[in-house]
């Protein structure tokens, strides 16, 4: 999966698929001690006997929210168990509102990339214990000195439940940490964020990068370039701008760059955790990351997210294949730099990076990114990038241009709902309900993810579990939210 994913991250949970044993939550003949146990989403509140039933593969229940209270904007939820695929349900579910801080958070990785093998590098990612970021719905204006987001996911586990489980505990920690770098350049969106942190933008916008000294010889690529002093070049006059005007980062690629970290710290977490705790499979992951009017949904594997606005379909979320040529040539010097020459480097970054700027924070992106974030820059930045241009963007929905109705929502759907129902029969379905249902009544969210779930499901019938004109209905775990859009509108 690491090298087909296409969406928001390259790679989120690909690396661990193929390590992973068969089995639930936890591998019985494993003497490793499980990371976080079995469970189902604790928005849904069950008691242990209630998980138990929740596993009924002949009955298959639907689960559903006992309280709308307990999710943010009444978003609606609902989920049933496969029909004997797997023991357990391996989807998981998480949707909470998280602060990210100013100050500093001793549990989060450092932002540079490391060259250091995972399973060498220091354990300081986040455990889920006593964190701190979670906020009740009460207190969202308290928090003067942290960037507030609402956050919603789905994880579908293979070959086990058990990244999937630790995965939706974990991840929105790690975005939090990923976003306090840039908490207050968010905040400042007049100004826009600077290519050198600390530093005001340089308003020339041909910047040629290091000029040679006399006792440095020329390399190939520098006479390529056409600098001072190369062959054909006055050596009192300005090289031509070849290649850079200085790329214009906008804010909302750093939420993007981001949660594109997030998502490889949380899959670097879980390859090296496997080493000591009992972490079965790997999983999907769909994301949705509401932040300063915005929508950031991502997606890595075979999840979907669609948006129903005044009855028109718009996805938000892409699957699998390929991102670009970008991204295929970055991986390719990643992966083999001798092919570079020791000339070039597989990092992109706004602009040529200059010898005074070593040891200062950069942006930057490598060739899992769309977004960018800052990273500090070393020696061996300082080569000539292999990469210019911008690659496909992450799907961002603004809410603040679109006036949503009750109706308007954004449904969210692991495969088990996709690959029995289309995206114009989920949104006929979702339509068709919530015209039925009283527009002030918080339940009807809830009540339209049961019935998605239900018609993608089916009944169970001599044949099998079978859907409209005697479909076959979906064997496989479905989880649906759904997200009303209105209340986006109504945030401060």
């Amino acid at each position: 999966m690491l090298t087909r994913v296409k969406s928001v991250v390259a790679g989120f949970m690909g690396g661990i698929m193929s390590g992973g044993s068969s089995g639930g939550g936890g591998n019985p003949g494993s003497e490793m001690p499980l990371k976080f146990p079995y469970m189902r989403p604790e928005f849904l509140g069950l008691s242990p006997d209630e998980i138990e039933c929740s596993a009924d593969h002949i009955a298959r229940p639907i689960l559903i929210l006992k309280e709308t209270r307990r999710l943010p904007w009444a978003t609606g939820y609902a989920e049933v168990i496969n029909a004997g695929k797997s023991a357990l349900n391996e989807d998981q579910a998480c949707c909470e509102v998280v602060v990210a801080r100013k100050r500093p958070m001793s549990y989060c990785p450092p932002s540079t990339p490391s060259k250091t093998p995972t399973a060498k590098r220091r354990n300081s990612l986040p455990n889920g214990e006593g964190l701190g970021l979670r906020m009740e719905h009460s207190k969202l204006g308290e928090d003067g000195e942290g960037l507030v987001f609402h956050y919603w996911a789905l994880f579908d586990g293979h070959a086990g439940s058990g990244a999937a489980v630790v995965a939706a505990r974990l991840l929105q920690h790690h975005i939090a940490c990923q976003l306090q770098a840039v908490i207050e350049i968010l905040r400042n969106l007049a100004s826009p964020p600077p290519t050198v942190m600390g530093e005001e933008p340089d308003m020339n916008p041909y910047l040629q990068g290091n000029t040679p000294g006399p006792h440095r010889a020329l390399t190939r690529a520098a006479s390529l370039r056409g600098a001072t002093g190369a062959p054909g070049s006055p050596c009192s006059t300005p090289p031509p701008p070849r290649f850079f005007t200085e790329k214009k980062i906008q804010h909302e690629s750093l939420v993007i760059g981001a949660i594109e970290n997030a998502f490889k710290e949380m899959d670097a977490q879980i390859e090296r955790e496997k080493q000591v705790y009992n972490v079965t499979g790997g999983c999907t992951a769909l994301t949705v990351v509401y932040l300063l009017g915005k929508l950031y949904v991502g997606n890595a594997g075979d999840s979907r997210a669609i948006i129903i606005r005044n009855n028109e379909i718009i996805p938000v979320s892409t699957e699998f294949t390929p991102e670009s040529e970008r991204q295929r040539l970055q991986f390719l010097g990643f992966m083999q730099p001798h092919l570079l020459g020791n000339e070039f480097t597989h990092l992109e970054f706004p602009r040529r990076v200059q010898r005074k700027e070593v040891g200062k924070r950069m942006l930057y992106r490598d060739f899992t990114m769309n977004g960018w974030a800052y990273k500090t820059i070393e020696d061996e930045d300082l080569k000539f990038p292999l990469i210019y241009g911008e690659g496909k963007k992450v799907k961002v929905y603004n809410l603040t241009q679109y006036e949503h109705g009750a109706d308007d929502v954004l449904v969210m759907g692991t495969d088990g709902l996709w690959d029995v129902l289309s995206n114009q029969e989920v949104a006929e379905a979702v339509t068709t309900f919530l015209a039925n249902c009283d527009p002030d009544d918080l339940h009807r969210y809830t009540m339209a993810a049961q019935d998605l779930v239900m018609r993608a499901r089916g009944v169970l019938r001599d044949r099998g579990w079978r859907i409209t004109n005697e479909r076959l209905g979906s064997g496989d775990d479905i989880s649906v939210f759904i997200i009303p859009l209105m209340y986006g509108n109504r945030q401060p």
